[in-house]
């Protein structure tokens, strides 16, 4: 025994296996799972701003055509129609309850303060108050359009 080498007879280093990555522990489930959550709620947030995004671009292109006037349409028949623009407009974001009964003033009143703005009831605005029962109402067109575009591309709660 004399000769033989004590070190000759160890073995070697015996590494534990790998770690494999499934299962995986339960704070990454818990990880996974609130991820999953908040794909699901920012989804559906997207959505909604699409589909509303898409409602207002279609007003304005609308309001558009209208201002271009191809059907020529008199200044009482023009701001019809952009009251019945802006009411459809206003009742898909305010609902049809608080819209449908505001006439005259308070409908002016209405859209300044969802305007933030006093140029409805007290600017080129209030023709859309009372404009289309007057028969020699006149719009103009160059400077109520771009009140109505500043009106719609506010933010509402649509």
């Amino acid at each position: 025994m004399k000769g033989s080498d004590p070190l000759a007879q160890l073995r070697d280093i015996h590494l534990p296996e790998p770690i494999g990555w499934w299962p995986p522990a339960p704070g990454w489930w818990l990880v996974g799972f609130v991820m999953l959550i908040i794909a699901a709620v920012g989804g559906v947030y997207l959505l909604r701003l699409l589909k509303n995004g898409r409602y207002r671009r279609e007003a304005k292109q609308e309001l558009r055509r209208l201002a271009e006037n191809p059907d020529g349409l008199d200044d009482r028949q023009l701001i019809e129609q952009f009251n019945i623009l802006l009411r459809r407009f206003a009742i898909r974001a305010y609902g049809r309850k608080t819209v449908s009964s505001l006439a005259g003033q308070r409908w002016l009143e209405f859209l300044d303060s969802k305007g933030a703005t006093d140029r409805f009831s007290a600017g080129e605005g209030a023709v859309l108050g009372e404009g289309h029962y007057r028969p020699k109402t006149k719009a103009d067109p160059d400077r109520l359009v771009p009140l109505l575009e500043k009106w719609l591309g506010r933010r509402h709660p649509c």
